[in-house]
């Protein structure tokens, strides 16, 4: 690659993009939000937004920010051995973060001072002996998800109150020993495969500063990519997991309705959306997977005790694997890309090379779509709704809200009750019993998305049909896993001639995440994904941080 074409991917933002202009910068702080439309923020009780006229607090002197995070399991583990320590660690976490921020803006709220009051306590609970899986570890959430004392905006501007509660899954988290350093951005109200807006401005691709990570887990994607944390929690209602994992390198697990809490909501966008981890490797994303999982005793969806954990150390044994690289019936009608088609396809023979049986073929989809529009229009129009400035909302987002005003009622009653029978189809697919002839398939490989990454500000001043279309277009693979509440996991499939992440889904019947996550484990065993990393942006790659 010529250095003109490195440039490109990975410089500066776009001179036109105003909301991509860094602010003035002082050696301890900085405007950490420099977007020209949003608000001065306010500080929530155990937090700071990350918006205009704002400055978060270095923990390091610029010339000295700390290296990429190590993973998941790697701090836990020397954390537990006295290697390093939760201070050191999540001090660390936020000098990546704001060294960060200027090229990748991952983070809409900081919990500084909370975060590293608590880590100053993890280190106290670890010098008396007390072990948890994450204790003093620092992870980031999604804001659609709520964090006592801090809004929850969910890519939305506006003034909202702070939520009065944690939200069940972070409950878990903290629970399990988990510093929460913050919120990652999210697009306005998960809607689509960017993380752009005018309340925060415009999240970017650690791999290319020109592209989009993808949403709507963007935020916590690209803060995983890039180092900053070493795993985030997401959420998913028609991929926003497992897309910005696939264009950022990483693994993505959607994981089965109601493994993970998604109280205070009951059943999120008509059951479409649950929230899963984004990680680096397979072991981290399980460990995530395992500590936030559990239900609410509200929850109406109660799958059994699965250890994610345990299911990434086992051989899957050998499976059936069916290829599909035919899209979902949608209005687009599009073709797959040719090199997502040459890396899904490749990933397929690694498969048939590791033992398994792979063969194209294709489930009995039908007209699934017609479940999923009134159920996600009907999503949206009911957080729109409860927004106290719809004024401030997207065009887009409005729209939404007229569309699922419409479609709610019985029309989205009908699109639930469709899900039995939609079970039954498509579930067939998966029936290696000899009562199913035993000619079903273990696993569904598809890609994750039609397209590489598009460019950032791609679907500025399109309408909200237009968007749809474009979204659609680029992402018809992974929205009908999110009708049936089944689980699916992104696994990277290599990159496109100008080094762009491309990725893949392996989907399976419900409750199978643990055979899903012992696959997507002996494939990156075989691949090695982990050891490839996106260029710094203010962050050294190399070295772990041993808090001394």
């Amino acid at each position: 690659m010529s250095s003109a074409e490195h440039a490109e991917r990975t410089g500066p933002s776009r001179p036109e993009d105003p909301r991509a202009q860094s602010g003035p910068r002082s050696p301890a702080s900085r405007d950490v939000q420099p977007d020209r439309h949003a608000q001065s923020g306010r500080h929530a009780q155990s937090g700071r937004d990350v918006r205009a006229g704002q400055t978060v607090q270095s923990t390091a002197p610029a010339a000295s920010v700390p290296p990429v995070a190590p993973g998941l399991a790697e701090c836990a583990q020397r954390l537990a051995e006295g290697a390093t320590t939760s201070s050191a660690l999540v001090a660390d976490a936020f000098a990546r973060i704001e060294a960060s921020h200027g090229p990748l803006n991952a983070f809409r709220q900081l919990r500084t001072e909370a975060a590293l009051a608590e880590a100053a306590d993890a280190d106290r609970r670890l010098a008396a002996g007390e072990r948890l899986p994450l204790l003093g570890v620092p992870v980031a959430v999604k804001d659609d998800t709520d964090v006592a004392g801090m809004p929850t905006y969910f890519g939305c501007d506006g003034a909202l109150p702070p939520a009065d509660a944690d939200s069940e899954a972070v409950r878990r988290l903290r629970a399990a020993g988990a510093v929460i350093v913050g919120k990652t951005n999210s697009c306005e109200l998960g809607q689509w495969a960017f993380t752009e807006g005018p309340a925060f401005g415009v999240t970017r691709n650690p791999w290319s500063t020109a592209h989009t990570p993808g949403g709507s887990s963007g935020g916590s994607a690209a803060a995983v990519a890039a180092g900053l944390v070493p795993a985030a929690l997401g959420s998913d209602g028609a991929g926003s997991i497992r897309i910005p994992a696939a264009w950022t390198h990483l693994v993505g697990i959607k994981p089965q309705r109601g493994r993970i809490s998604v109280h205070p909501q009951s059943d999120a966008f008509q059951g479409l959306t649950v929230n899963g981890p984004l990680a680096r490797t397979v072991a981290d994303a399980a460990l995530l997977l395992d500590a936030a999982a559990g239900a609410h005793p509200g929850d109406p969806h109660r799958p059994p005790a699965l250890d994610a954990s345990e299911a990434a150390r086992r051989e899957p044994g050998r499976l059936r694997i069916a290829l599909c690289l035919t899209p979902p019936l949608t209005l687009t009608r599009n073709a797959p890309h040719p090199e997502v088609v040459r890396a899904v396809t490749a990933l397929a023979d690694v498969l048939a090379r590791l033992g398994h049986h792979v063969e194209e073929a294709r489930p009995r989809l039908g007209l699934i779509g017609l479940s999923f529009v009134p159920r996600a229009t009907a999503g949206i129009a009911e957080l729109a709704a409860r927004h106290p400035e719809p004024g401030l909302l997207d065009p887009r987002t409005r729209s939404a809200l007229r569309t699922g005003t419409r479609l709610g009622g019985r029309i989205v009653r009908a699109a639930r009750a469709r899900e039995v029978r939609q079970h039954a189809r498509i579930g067939a697919f998966f029936d290696t019993s000899r009562g199913g002839r035993g000619h079903g398939y273990d696993v569904l490989l598809t890609p994750t998305t039609a397209a590489p990454p598009p460019r950032v500000g791609a679907f500025d001043h399109l309408s909200a049909f237009r968007t749809d279309l474009a979204m659609t277009s680029a992402c018809p693979y992974a929205w009908p896993w999110n009708v049936l509440g089944w689980p699916g996991v992104n696994v990277p499939a290599g990159f496109t001639d100008d080094g762009l992440p491309l990725g893949a889904q392996l989907l399976g019947p419900s409750r199978s995440e643990a055979r899903l996550i012992s696959l997507a484990a002996q494939l990156e065993a075989d691949r090695r994904w982990y050891e490839h990393r996106p260029p710094a942006h203010g962050v050294s790659q190399t070295g772990p941080a041993d808090g001394r």
